[in-house]
């Protein structure tokens, strides 16, 4: 007989929207919540007992319920506050993970009375995943859609070649990505001092853009660890950061056609190309510690 392996359920991408009103003074959560649930739910998959099955639409109400009641001070703990009660409130549910994409808004400057109008801010998608099963809780936070260039500090050379070799070796070029990065937190548990979520949040961004600025450019790989590398010392929050990164090509154009060289030094023109393009993918660890982020990020 076939055994049923690993399974979860949940609500998927509850968007909730949280405005909080301090005098005339508005202020924005906007959430896409996702809740998968496991634990004992063999029979509902066997013979269709429901009698361990918390329906998808209480999970659904219960993220909003939350956030009345308890505000949104932060994906991550908003996450934990529904990752504990899931948990800890169904007897047959074990595991709890609880995904999170929030959008930022920017308030709009206006001589009008009041600050409630806001402009969606288009930089990036902040991300958090948390995972609770009763004793142990990891924090994974993240970003995507982080869409960052150097125009110059960057070279690619020396590389392997063979007859299907036709890329030119680069001594000045552009160098470009859409960063999607995860980092896990080395927080597990109420008996330690929890982190600032938003003020780590905004440091490992700045940490991972100030090193990519800083670093003069041999590989893309080599810039991935240097991002890494810099939010693991100066983040001791942080134990193990993980990045993958497209790099979104741009080649020069080929204007000798049209008797006009083409140089970097005088100011180029290059072609922007979407697809296909380079993958770079590498985790960065504390020394010591294990990677615990899957290789496929999709995967969180």
């Amino acid at each position: 007989m076939p055994i049923l392996g690993q399974n979860q359920y949940g609500k998927a991408e509850n968007r909730v929207v949280r405005i909080t009103r301090d005098g005339a003074t508005h202020h924005i959560k906007d959430l896409n919540v996702s809740v998968s649930l496991s634990g004992d739910m063999d029979e509902v998959h066997y013979s269709g007992s429901n009698a361990n099955v918390l329906p998808t639409d209480t999970t659904k109400n219960t993220v909003y319920a939350f956030a009345k009641e308890y505000g949104i001070e932060s994906a991550e703990q908003f996450g934990i506050h529904l990752a504990r009660h899931f948990v800890t409130s169904q007897q047959p549910i074990h595991r709890a993970r609880i995904r999170i994409e929030e959008y930022a808004w920017e308030r709009i400057e206006h001589s009008g009375k009041g600050a409630h109008s806001f402009v969606r801010r288009g930089q990036e998608t902040r991300l958090a995943q948390i995972t609770y099963d009763g004793e142990a809780w990891e924090v994974v936070s993240g970003l995507k859609d982080l869409t960052v260039m150097n125009s110059t500090d960057s070279e690619f050379w020396g590389y392997v070649k063979d007859k299907y070799t036709t890329l030119p070796e680069a001594y000045d070029r552009i160098l470009a990505t859409e960063v999607s990065g995860r980092w896990r937190f080395n927080w597990t548990g109420d008996e330690q001092q929890t982190p600032d979520w938003d003020e780590s949040y905004a440091q490992v961004k700045g940490h991972l853009l100030r090193a990519f600025a800083e670093t003069y450019s041999l590989s893309l790989q080599q810039t991935l660890y240097q991002m890494g590398a810099r939010i693991i010392d100066h983040r001791g929050e942080i134990d193990e950061v993980r990045f993958s990164l497209p790099n979104k090509h741009h080649f020069l154009v080929d204007l000798e056609p049209f008797g006009l060289k083409n140089d970097t030094a005088d100011g180029a023109v290059y072609f922007a190309a979407d697809r296909p393009y380079g993958l770079i993918e590498a985790t960065v660890l504390r020394d010591g510690c294990e990677a615990k982020i899957p290789a496929d990020l999709t995967n969180l």
